[in-house]
């Protein structure tokens, strides 16, 4: 959550409650997050001097804008452009993709093709583990349970496949790679992992 507010701060400075009417406007598409966690995130920015208080209003309660401190852009940038972490697939590759505009041009096909590795990872696994299903004898009586499972893999596994067509498409785009060559491309490729 700490990148997905920097990210908001980079975009521009703004409150606490203009941050959280951002998770709610915009960010709940990928990201959920209550007020409260949103504050302590926010306040360990603000401890590890990633972000700084730009401006505070006069009266009344004092409202604080928030900015991005050179270290935040720093942090910013290597999350980014690093590794995907965590579990949560999704959430990791769609809070890049969002911001993905405010890393520099030359970086954003790099991003997009990491998300692509991490999403092909993942495919192989569980591609493996389905397989391997294949091979274990059901208990008797947990037919119906075992297809219910194996049809929340297969929705696990077509999920997975078209995240990796669409970056990838997204990707070539970016590229400038001609939509039918890139098109091509991986058709052939497919092809020849196919071949034993």
């Amino acid at each position: 959550m700490a990148h997905v507010i920097l990210g908001l701060l980079l975009i521009a400075p703004q409150s606490f409650y203009a941050l959280v009417r951002a998770f709610e406007a915009s960010v709940t598409l990928f990201y959920s997050a209550s007020s409260g966690s949103i504050k302590r995130a926010l306040d360990g920015l603000l401890t590890r001097e990633l972000v700084e208080v730009a401006s505070t209003q006069t009266g009344g309660r004092g409202k604080k804008t928030y900015q991005v401190t050179e270290a935040g852009r720093r942090e910013f940038r290597a999350w980014m452009t690093g590794e995907l972490a965590g579990r949560d697939l999704e959430s990791a590759a769609l809070s890049r993709l969002y911001f993905l505009g405010l890393v520099e041009p030359s970086e954003r096909v790099a991003v997009l093709r990491r998300i692509e590795a991490r999403v092909e990872h993942d495919l192989a696994k569980f591609s493996r583990l389905d397989e391997q299903l294949d091979t274990v004898k059901v208990p008797e009586g947990l037919t119906e349970v075992a297809a219910s499972q194996r049809a929340t893999l297969a929705y696990g596994i077509a999920s997975l496949q078209f995240m990796l067509d669409w970056f990838r498409d997204h990707a070539e785009r970016l590229d400038g790679t001609p939509p039918d060559q890139a098109r091509t491309s991986r058709e052939h490729g497919r092809r020849d992992q196919a071949r034993p």
